[in-house]
């Protein structure tokens, strides 16, 4: 049974950063595209970073690019997200999971972690 369990977010002032972890279990880590996820209250979820199995290429949504950073252990079969300059408009609950959103759906989505970013 796949598991995916978020940690890492909390309460963080404009401009403070945070790392969220990703751990997982029950499939082959290393084979997958991974991606970090978010929802907004009133929004729909929205893709926020992608981190590709082999070499470790990595794509970001244009609002967080040049923030945000994702990275992988594939030994420790877990993800990051390390978010800098963060802005009220970060904030949000944060998810991982499969980059292909047919995989994501099978495996399920897991509590998240909340960002929120405020004075």
């Amino acid at each position: 049974q796949v598991q995916l369990v978020e940690s890492g977010g909390g309460l963080v002032q404009p401009g403070g950063s945070l790392r969220l972890s990703c751990a997982t279990s029950g499939f082959t880590f290393r084979m997958y595209a991974m991606s970090w996820y978010r929802q907004a209250p009133g929004k729909e979820r929205e893709l926020v970073a992608t981190i590709f199995s082999a070499r470790g290429g990595t794509n970001y949504a244009d609002s967080v690019k040049g923030r945000f950073t994702i990275s992988r252990d594939n030994f420790r079969n877990t993800m990051y997200l390390q978010m800098n300059s963060l802005k009220p408009e970060d904030t949000a609950v944060y998810y991982c999971n499969a980059d292909r959103l047919p995989i994501a759906a099978r495996w399920g989505w897991g509590q998240g972690t909340q960002v929120t970013v405020s004075s």
